[in-house]
Parts: C-alpha cells; sequence; structure tokens
C-alpha cells in the first residue's frame, strides 16, 4: 500500500437507522460496484430484456445486457422465448454480434458450435475426428454443454429474465401495488415497436435510479416541464412505492397551466413558445388522470407515460463510473395512424436529446463529477421529512430513501 492510499479512511459504514444521509462512496467504490452485480443483475432479481413485440417471429432474436453480461432473446420455432448467456460453452466466444436478427441456429464464429435457438448444443466440427484420429472423447455428450439459460418470464409482452434460478416469482417480486400500475400501460394489448435509442451516461447506474425517483428535481431541472405545466410540484400528483422499497412509481396530473405560482422558479420561461404546438396536442387514454407516470423497477427497468408518448428504459452498468440508457418506444398494434404520429412527435420531449430528458444526462454527470472527490462524505435526504411511505405530492425524497434501505439491507451494508 502507498503512503497516499494509508492516509486516506476506509469508507464509513452505513448506519442502520439513516437513510436521509447516503454516502457518496457508493457511488464510486469498484469493490462495491461488483458487489452489487453479483447481487441484483446476477442475482435473485429479475432484469428486463426486451419487448415480445421486438422479435415477433420463430427465429427472431435479440441482444441485451444484463448487467455487464450480454444475452440472447430467442423465438424458437414453437413460439417459446428463451433468454441465454452469448457465450459459447467451448471457449466463452460470443454467438451474436447484431442487436436484432434471424437465425435457424445459433453458431459459434469460432469454431462453428452450433446450438438451437433454446440453446442446446446440436453439433460441433470433428467430433469424431479425423481418419480415425483426434476428436471427442468416448463420453462426451452434447446435452452436456448448453449455452446457460436463464429463467423467463413475460408479463403482456413485457420480458424478464434472471441468473438464477431460485429468483423469487415473478408477481411475488413485482408486488400488487407495482402490477397495478405496470398493468395499466402493458395491460394484454399487443405492442407495436416505434424505434430505440441509446445513450451513454457519465455516472453510476444507480444515479439515474435516483433521478426518475426524484421529482424534486423536475420543479427546478426541466425548464420544458415547467414552463409548460407538464410537471410542476403543484400539480396534482403521488409517490407510491412498494412494499421492499425498490420499486416506485411517480404520478402527476397536468391540470394547471404555468402561471404565477411558477413564477418564482428560475426554471420558469414564460415567454417560451412552440412553433409547432401540436407536440402537446395530449389525447386521454388510459383510467385516471395521471398524465406522467414513471414507475421504476429494480435494478433495471423504468415505464414511462409522459403524455401519449410510451417507453420503457433499461439501465446497462458499463463500469462504476458509467452507464448506457437502452430506449424503446412503443405503442399498440390498434392504434390507428394519428395516434402512432402522436407518439412520435411526443418523443422529442425524451431521449439523448429530449427537451426534457437531455437535462438528465448532462447532470448527472456532473453529480459522478462532484461526489468521486469525495468519497467520505454524505448527500442529504430530507426532503418530505425522514420517512418511506408513500405521499400524495412529489415534494418529497422518499423514493430514493425506500430504494437505499432496501439497497443497503441487500448487500449488508
Amino acid at each position: 500500500m502507498t503512503e497516499l492510499a494509508a492516509s486516506i479512511p476506509a469508507p464509513p459504514r452505513w448506519a442502520a437507522d439513516e437513510l436521509t444521509r447516503i454516502p457518496l462512496w457508493i457511488y464510486s467504490d469498484d469493490a462495491l460496484y461488483r458487489r452489487e452485480l453479483d447481487r441484483f443483475f446476477y442475482g435473485p432479481e429479475w432484469s428486463f430484456i426486451g419487448l415480445s413485440a421486438e422479435i415477433p417471429e420463430p427465429g427472431d432474436f435479440k441482444t441485451t445486457t444484463i448487467g455487464e453480461r450480454s444475452v440472447i432473446l430467442t423465438r424458437d420455432r414453437d413460439g417459446e422465448l428463451y433468454a441465454l448467456e452469448n457465450r459459447c460453452a467451448h471457449r466463452g466466444v460470443q454467438l451474436c454480434h447484431e442487436p436484432f436478427g434471424h437465425v435457424a441456429r445459433l453458431r459459434c464464429p469460432y469454431h462453428h458450435w452450433t446450438y438451437k435457438l433454446d440453446g442446446t448444443l446440436v453439433g460441433l466440427p470433428f467430433r469424431n475426428g479425423v481418419d480415425g484420429r483426434g476428436g471427442m472423447p468416448d463420453d462426451f455428450a452434447l446435452e452436456d454443454h448448453p449455452l446457460q439459460k436463464l429463467v423467463v418470464h413475460e408479463r403482456n409482452g413485457v420480458v424478464f429474465a434472471s441468473f438464477d434460478p431460485t429468483v423469487e416469482p415473478f408477481e411475488l417480486w413485482l408486488g400488487s401495488k407495482m402490477t397495478a400500475w405496470f398493468d395499466r400501460v402493458f395491460d394484454g394489448r399487443r405492442l407495436r415497436v416505434l424505434g430505440d435509442l441509446h445513450q451513454r451516461v457519465n455516472a453510476n447506474w444507480k444515479l439515474m435510479f435516483d433521478n426518475i425517483k426524484d421529482p424534486y428535481h423536475a420543479s427546478v431541472l426541466h425548464v420544458f416541464l415547467v414552463s409548460f405545466g407538464l410537471f410542476r410540484a403543484d400539480n396534482p400528483s403521488a409517490t407510491e412505492i412498494d412494499a421492499t422499497g425498490r420499486h416506485s412509481v411517480l404520478v402527476c396530473a397536468r391540470r394547471r397551466p404555468a402561471v404565477a405560482e411558477a413564477a418564482e422558479l428560475e426554471s420558469y420561461r414564460p415567454k417560451l413558445e412552440l412553433h409547432d404546438p401540436r407536440l402537446l396536442d395530449v389525447v386521454r387514454e388510459f383510467p385516471g388522470e395521471a398524465t406522467l407516470v414513471m414507475q421504476t423497477l429494480s435494478p433495471s427497468l423504468v415505464i414511462q407515460q409522459q403524455s401519449n408518448t410510451l417507453a420503457v428504459r433499461q439501465v446497462v452498468p458499463k463500469g462504476v463510473g458509467v452507464h448506457e440508457l437502452h430506449w424503446t418506444f412503443f405503442g399498440y398494434e390498434d392504434d390507428d395512424d394519428e395516434m402512432t404520429t402522436r407518439r412520435l412527435r411526443q418523443a422529442n420531449l425524451m431521449g439523448p436529446a429530449g427537451y426534457v430528458s437531455l437535462d438528465d444526462g448532462e447532470v448527472l454527470g456532473l453529480v459522478q463529477s462532484g461526489i468521486t472527490t469525495a468519497p467520505n462524505e454524505r448527500s442529504v435526504l430530507e426532503m418530505g421529512g425522514p420517512g418511506t411511505d408513500d405521499t400524495d405530492h412529489v415534494v418529497t425524497e422518499a423514493a430514493i430513501r425506500a430504494f437505499y434501505g432496501y439497497y443497503r439491507d441487500a448487500l449488508d451494508l
């Protein structure tokens, strides 16, 4: 150990009764990051891996990621969905490199070991040698060398997987409260994929979950939301949290235009005008009055309804200080052309360069830059009091506190 390293104090443990102070080292400690991957992404949790509409036909596949491990989502000849680790059982080579494709078999590019779409090994070159020489031993059995198969669950067109076969039943993991919000958007109608976007964010993956669970920032950071009244703290709103604390949903109804109450906010720009006002042409399509719903399902999924634009966002860690956010925009097969156009037009609010979401990508990089140099300091999460209960407003940080209560206990911190 160098003299400099010896002079740096060890990170403090996290007091069991303290969720209003979050130690900053959890965003920059590489060893902790490796524990997070093992516990949340490779352990007993369900991770989002795609929409079934992305691979509608037998033979279709999609490559995706859980944690840092590449996964192939396939649809077999019988229409069944499978999730397979993208790693040949022979020498560990990645089999698929394209984001989407259609194949009869999965074949390793290195030695041509070939697998069925359910991961079963069906053949390999020179298994019996050449001219009686070489080849595999007599007791070599194809069935002993499949691709690693993950546990898969599909609900209303949304596909989840887990590396851990002991993962709890999906319905228990999701919980009744979160199921109601999930089924509000994924109500059984067939989905139609409208497009996808990827972005790289120079921040720890948890900061993206913090951000979506944090309504406090929305009324001060997002000029567009405030100025056009899409989300404001004085709008009818709520925060709901599941029993474990890991999942939550933020809800807001757009009822009031941006008027005098917002004037004191620096983010309010009363003179902002849209050259195309159709961007805010919102049609009510779901039960209830909510026009903005952001649901976070730990560890990897954000479900977004902003007006009529719908998307799933997949959080993909790429190291302790960086992650990717994969957006998939969708509608329903029974949407008419007018609604599809409306969804696509409103999608300009979101994504890497969205009128709203652009702010998040930039500010999270600033957060990471600020906290990395002060690992032994703590952030302050006192908005709304110290609790982790549901609220009938969004002037709170309760959902973040609840998430870190679950996170801290799961990692025994």
